[in-house]
């Protein structure tokens, strides 16, 4: 059967006797005696924090039900002022109807929530759609990881080691859901031995719950004129603290090895990124510019989930870089997909029903307002991305490298012709067998190549030419958004305005065709007809770049079958909605951390997927 989305619901902010209330559930987000006193006695004391983070290289928080975030706000205060404080503190919490940004940010002025805090969180808040979200805040040190859906559906789906738990939401007889045997059992799941937890809930319900889920419970003075809360424990003491080397070998400076050099060096990693060309971003990575959109579908497939979930937290991700010193070259115009007819078109009316996505995320437009969108006539209408727009790959991978500091020991104009395991070491040996570099970790970021490099013959990776036409922008009239659908445009970039693209698999040719450059200015005439009447395909400029992509044109991300080997690959024409989040999530498995995606959308980006049984490299 199809997979039918469940529409996001956002909450509104309410009050009763001058405390947020909600009118679907019939209760209080906290007690009149205060939101921060409260998420301190139950929450805090209750998990005997901050004393059990204290000196831990890293801990995990898993809540149920974020609310208004006061729970979340009074941790990282409590972070902030310990000066023992764990390295990098992850806040995982689950959420079915958030509240918008204003929202938000009115409920925290009302309950004396420092604005700083409030502030930083309002400003990073993603946009209200279905699926995971992460914000990373005070440098990347405090992760807030939002889990947007039913808690039965979403918690099952996180792969996480959880030190303490916040069991919070509205009373067990106003919404049962929250309180059911599955999300005990996702929790218990998520769970590391020794995880504590705590709530305000006492009722038997929840005792005789958590109790079969494995945590053994015990009632604490409550809070607020409540009488009692409770605390729980499962059982078994957690492992010691990882003491690996925190060291990794990236071959291929690229998209996916660049964003994954600087994903590893903010988490104190030491990288030696190597690439047989003379700088970083000289293959695929080095258009002038690309289309930067998601893509939904009606039954929202697994290529809707990741280039959603991919749009969204790279719009974060290119926020970040720009706060730290480090901006990317793009225009936030919009972009248009638009139907290459009328059959499509009305698919894609249908998905924005089915999907019920806010209209800051994407709606459909008409042809008619398609054309005053981009300021060209339009064959049809499609969708339109307010938040969408063009990237230049080049500075996404030069800002991201420039993120990872005094880490990254680059090795450019060095080829590997192969790879060896040693001594505990995956080493990168040149044509004449020298040690290029070596480390625990290996990663094979390196497009089609990483097949030959890694010995998967199995592995259906390939290799797919494209080749982008440069049109001159005095040679046409100015555009006011990226338009996509047959293939992309965008607005002029360095007196230029890049269209296409071609995709030839297995074609490794790198000379410019004239006939690649026709069928592009097909495709666009077929969008945008008569934008670029009267050029001829003879003698224009363009780039051809080596693109690669897997069977199920998802990208690959993850270990590789053999210890300290993965794979960061496949991103074909989607680097740029894929690249930051797919980086992110080989480095938060490498670190040990909460995954930034579900559990089956993880599976199917693991190498593991495709049979990789072959002979070891030499």
């Amino acid at each position: 059967m199809p997979h039918r989305p469940t529409p996001l619901i956002p909450a509104r902010l309410e009050q009763r006797d001058s405390t947020p209330y909600s009118a679907t559930y019939g209760d209080v987000f906290h007690t009149r005696a205060g939101a921060l006193a409260q998420a301190e006695h139950v929450f805090l004391r209750g998990n005997d924090l901050p004393v059990r983070w204290q000196g831990q290289q890293r801990f995990c928080i898993v809540e149920t039900g974020f609310g208004l975030g006061h729970n979340f706000l009074a941790t990282w205060a409590a972070w902030r002022d310990d000066p023992r404080r764990c390295e990098r503190l992850h806040f995982v919490s689950a959420e079915k109807h958030p509240f918008p940004a204003d929202d938000l940010a009115q409920a925290h002025h009302d309950a004396g929530v420092p604005k700083a805090l409030s502030d930083a969180l309002c400003e990073r808040w993603p946009l209200l759609v279905p699926g995971f979200h992460r914000i990373e805040l005070e440098g990347g040190r405090v992760v807030l990881s939002l889990l947007f859906g039913d808690a039965a559906e979403t918690l099952p789906e996180l792969v996480a080691q959880a030190d303490a738990i916040y069991l919070d939401g509205f009373a067990p007889d106003r919404n049962p859901d929250m309180w059911s045997p599955p999300v005990f059992a996702a929790l218990a799941a998520a769970a590391r031995p020794g995880c504590t937890l705590a709530t305000w809930s006492v009722s038997a319900a929840v005792r005789h719950g958590l109790a079969e889920a494995g945590f053994t419970t015990e009632k604490r003075p409550g809070f607020g004129g409540k009488r009692d809360m409770l605390t729980g424990q499962r059982d078994g003491v957690a492992p010691a603290a990882d003491a690996a080397v925190r060291h990794a070998l990236i071959i291929g400076a690229g998209l996916a090895g660049c964003g994954l050099a600087e994903r590893l060096a903010l988490r104190g990693w030491q990288v030696d990124l190597v690439d047989a060309a003379d700088a970083p971003a000289q293959g695929a990575s080095g258009n002038i510019a690309g289309a930067f959109r998601p893509v939904p579908s009606v039954e929202d497939k697994p290529l809707s989930r990741l280039t959603r979930a991919g749009f969204s937290f790279a719009l974060g991700h290119f926020a970040r870089l720009a706060d730290a010193g480090h901006p990317i070259r793009r225009a936030s115009c919009g972009a248009l997909h638009l139907a290459r007819d009328e059959r499509q078109a009305s698919k894609q009316r249908e998905a924005i029903a089915a999907l019920g996505l806010p209209p800051e995320f994407v709606r459909w437009v008409s042809a008619d307002e398609a054309a005053t969108l981009c300021g060209q006539p339009c064959a049809y209408g499609g969708w339109w991305f307010p938040q969408g727009g063009w990237v230049q790959p080049g500075s996404l991978c030069t800002a991201s490298l420039a993120a990872t500091g005094a880490r990254l020991s680059s090795h450019y104009g060095r080829n590997v012709a192969r790879i060896r395991h040693a001594d505990g070491l995956w080493q990168a040996l040149d044509d004449e067998g020298r040690i290029i570099a070596s480390a625990p970790v290996l990663i094979l970021a390196n497009a089609h190549d990483a097949r030959r490099l890694g010995g998967f013959a199995r592995l259906p990776l390939r290799a797919a030419r494209g080749q982008v036409s440069h049109l001159a922008a005095t040679a046409v009239a100015s555009l006011q958004s990226v338009v996509c659908g047959q293939g992309y445009v965008t607005p002029a970039v360095d007196g230029l305005i890049p269209t296409g693209a071609s995709f030839l698999v297995d074609d490794l040719a790198m000379e410019l065709r004239e006939a690649e450059h026709a069928e592009n200015l097909d495709k666009l005439q077929r969008m945008l007809p008569g934008y670029a009447h009267g050029i001829s395909p003879s003698g224009l400029a363009g780039r051809v770049g080596l693109r690669p992509v897997t069977l199920d044109k998802l990208p690959v991300a993850g270990e590789a079958g053999r210890p300290g080997l993965h794979l960061l690959n496949g991103y074909g024409a989607r680097g740029l909605v894929w690249g930051s989040l797919c980086a992110e999530l080989l480095a938060s498995q490498l670190h040990g951390e909460p995954l930034p995606l579900e559990r089956d959308l993880v599976a199917m980006l693991s190498p593991l997927r495709f049979d990789l049984a072959n002979s070891a490299p030499a």
